[in-house]
C-alpha cells in the first residue's frame, strides 16, 4: 500500500517495523545528548515554533521522511506552483494563491493584485470613516459576509482570530447555511439602513449564497429600501462580474477574484473584503505579510528544518504507517475557535481523493478526517477519549505566549493546561503508578486510572496573536496540504466530490415541490424521504 514504487517508502516502512512499539518517556528519559531531544526537533519558520519532539519519531526518522519527500517530488510540485505552472490538471488552471501575498513586481499578476487591493483598501477605509453611507445617509455599523465554503471559512475564521483589532463601530456577521435559520437569525440583529451586504461566490451561481442572498435583497425592499438605492447596502465578489451584475449589484460594487485562486484558499483576494473591513488595510497587509514569510520559509529552508514539509511528513507518517484515521486540532485559543473548521476544508477538500494525478484509482489513505475545538474546552468533552481510548489521533496544539485580551492572569493557566495536555498524553500513567495513586485500600481501581500514553503531539507556538503571525500559521498548512498532496501523487486543488450531491440535490428539490411526483426516480429510502416532506409540506403524495 505504496502512493509509488518508491525506495524510500520502503525504507520507512522498515523503519516503522523496528520502532513501533518504542515509547516516547524512554526516549526522553535516555536522552542524554547535547542537544537534547526538545532541542533537535523543534524548528522555527515565519515566526511560528514548531516543537516535534513528543511525536513518535527519531532522527532516523525524520531523515527518511525527507528522503521520501525529495524522491516524491515535493520540491518540484513546490516550485511548480509558485511559479505559476497549471498544477490543477483536472480544471487547466495554476493555484496562486501564493502570488495575492507576493511583494515583487515580477511575481505573476503582481499589478492585477495590486490594482484590485488598493480597490479593496479604498472601499473599506470608507466604510470604516462612515463616508460610505446606507441610502438614509446612516453610517454602516453591519457587515453580512455571505458565502459558503472559502467564500466564508476563511474570512469568518480570520475576523474572529482579529476580534480584538477590529473596528469598535462595526459588527461583522458571516452566513452560509441555506437552512432560512441562519439568515433569519442575523437578519433580526442587523438595521437594514446601517447593513452592508457582501455577496462572495466565484460563479455567483452557487445555491446556498445566492438564495440566502436574494432573501437579504428582497428583505432589504421589504424593509423599506428603494430598488434604485440598493447600491448603497450591496457589493459583490465574484470571477463572473457579469452575473453579478445581471444579480443586481452595481458594476462598480463588483470586485474581482480570478479562476488561478481555488476557493479554499482566496482569503487573501477580494473573498477577504470582510476582513479588510473589520481590521483595516493595514492588519490585511500584515496577514499578507505573515504569509509570505512562510511562503519565503517553504521555499528556501533545507527540507530538514523546514515546517511546511516536516508537518505534512509527520502527518503521512501516522496516516500511512500507523494507520491513524483523524488528527486533531486543539488552539488554545478561544479567538482561534474557528481555526478546526477553516482546516477541515482546508485539509479535506484538499486531499479527500481517490484518484492519482496520472487517473489510477489510489490504494492507500489519504487525508486524514480533520477536527479539533479550542481547548480547555475539549479537555471536558473527548480528551478522555485522547488519552484512555484505544485509538491513536496526533495533535496538533496551538499556544500563544501572550494574550490578546486585557485578562492577562488566566493565561498562565491557559498555558498551564497546554503543555500539561501534551507531557501527559506523551508519558501516561503506567500500572504500577496507577496502583499506587489508588493507594491499598482500592486496588480494583487501579486499571481505571491507567493512561497508555505514547499519545503524539506537536505544539505550534505563536508569540502573540497579531495579523501577521496568523497569515504565517494559515499558509503553514495550506503548504502542508501541498506536501502531503506530492506525496500521495493527488491533486489538492480541485474538489469533485461536491459535484454529484448538487447535482441530485436539484433533482430532489424539483421533486419536493412538484405538483406531482414519480417515486420510481430515486430509490426507496431517497423516494420515502421525499414523500415524508411532502406530506408535511402540505404537497401530498
Amino acid at each position: 500500500m505504496t502512493p509509488n514504487p518508491l525506495s524510500s517508502w520502503s525504507a520507512l516502512q522498515a523503519h516503522y517495523d523496528e520502532i513501533r512499539d518504542a515509547r516516547l518517556r524512554d526516549w526522553f528519559a535516555a536522552d542524554t545528548a547535547a542537544p537534547a531531544r526538545a532541542e533537535r526537533f523543534t524548528f522555527e519558520g515565519g515566526g511560528i515554533v514548531a516543537d516535534f519532539s513528543k511525536n513518535r519519531i527519531t532522527d532516523d526518522t525524520l531523515h527518511l521522511l525527507v528522503a521520501l519527500a525529495r524522491e516524491a517530488g515535493v520540491e518540484q510540485r513546490r516550485d511548480a506552483m509558485f511559479a505559476g505552472e497549471i498544477v490543477n490538471p483536472t480544471e487547466g488552471r495554476a493555484a496562486l494563491h501564493t502570488a495575492l501575498r507576493a511583494t515583487g513586481a515580477d511575481a505573476p499578476y503582481h499589478a492585477q493584485i495590486v490594482a484590485e487591493r488598493a480597490k479593496m483598501a479604498a472601499f473599506a477605509e470608507r466604510v470604516r470613516n462612515g463616508t460610505w453611507t446606507g441610502h438614509t445617509g446612516k453610517r454602516i455599523r453591519y457587515v453580512v459576509n455571505i458565502g459558503i465554503g472559502g467564500s466564508d471559512l476563511g474570512p469568518k475564521m480570520v475576523v474572529h482570530a482579529l476580534d480584538h483589532l477590529a473596528h469598535p463601530e462595526i459588527s461583522s456577521y458571516f452566513v452560509s447555511n441555506v437552512d432560512g435559520a441562519d439568515l433569519a437569525r442575523v437578519m433580526a440583529r442587523i438595521d437594514p439602513e446601517e447593513t452592508l451586504a457582501i455577496i462572495v461566490s466565484k460563479t455567483f451561481t452557487t445555491l446556498e449564497t445566492m438564495t440566502n442572498a436574494q432573501t437579504l435583497r428582497d428583505w432589504f425592499v421589504q424593509k423599506g429600501c428603494p430598488e434604485q438605492a440598493l447600491a448603497k447596502h450591496f457589493v459583490g465578489v465574484s470571477a463572473n462580474p457579469s452575473e453579478v451584475v445581471k444579480f443586481g449589484i452595481d458594476a462598480n460594487n463588483v470586485f474581482e477574484m480570478w479562476d488561478w485562486v481555488g476557493g479554499r484558499y482566496s482569503l487573501w483576494s477580494a473573498v477577504g473584503l470582510s476582513i479588510m473591513i473589520a481590521v483595516g488595510a493595514q492588519h490585511f497587509d500584515a496577514l499578507l505579510a505573515g504569509a509570505n514569510a512562510m511562503d519565503t520559509h517553504f521555499k528556501t529552508a533545507p527540507f530538514e528544518r523546514n515546517l511546511p514539509v516536516l508537518m505534512g511528513l509527520i502527518g503521512i507518517w501516522y496516516r500511512n504507517f500507523f494507520g491513524s484515521q483523524s488528527y486533531l486540532v486543539a488552539p488554545y485559543s478561544e479567538a482561534l475557535h474557528f481555526v478546526p473548521a477553516y482546516l477541515q476544508q482546508l485539509e479535506m477538500e484538499s486531499n479527500g481523493k481517490s484518484a492519482r494525478l496520472d487517473g489510477q484509482f489510489v490504494d492507500y489513505p489519504t487525508s486524514a478526517v480533520t477536527w479539533g475545538e479550542p481547548g480547555t474546552n475539549g479537555q471536558h468533552a473527548f480528551f478522555q477519549m485522547l488519552h484512555q481510548g484505544p485509538t491513536i489521533v496526533p495533535i496538533d496544539f496551538i499556544a500563544l505566549l501572550t494574550p490578546e485580551h486585557p485578562l492577562v492572569s488566566h493565561h498562565p493557566k491557559l498555558l498551564a493546561n497546554c503543555f500539561a495536555q501534551s507531557e501527559a498524553l506523551m508519558l501516561g500513567r503506567t500500572i504500577e503508578e496507577a496502583r499506587k495513586v489508588a493507594g491499598p485500600d482500592k486496588p480494583s481501581l487501579a486499571p481505571h486510572l491507567v493512561f497508555p500514553g505514547n499519545r503524539p503531539s506537536t505544539t505550534l507556538i505563536l508569540d502573540a496573536l497579531t495579523a501577521h503571525r496568523l497569515g504565517a500559521l494559515i499558509a503553514l498548512y495550506e503548504h502542508k496540504v501541498l506536501v502531503q498532496a506530492a506525496v500521495w501523487n493527488i491533486n489538492p486543488f480541485d474538489q469533485w466530490g461536491v459535484e454529484l450531491g448538487k447535482i441530485l440535490g436539484k433533482v430532489v428539490e424539483a421533486d419536493l415541490t412538484a405538483p406531482a411526483f414519480d417515486a420510481t426516480k430515486h430509490d426507496s429510502s431517497t423516494s420515502a424521504l421525499i414523500v415524508r416532506a411532502r406530506k408535511a409540506a402540505g404537497a401530498g403524495s
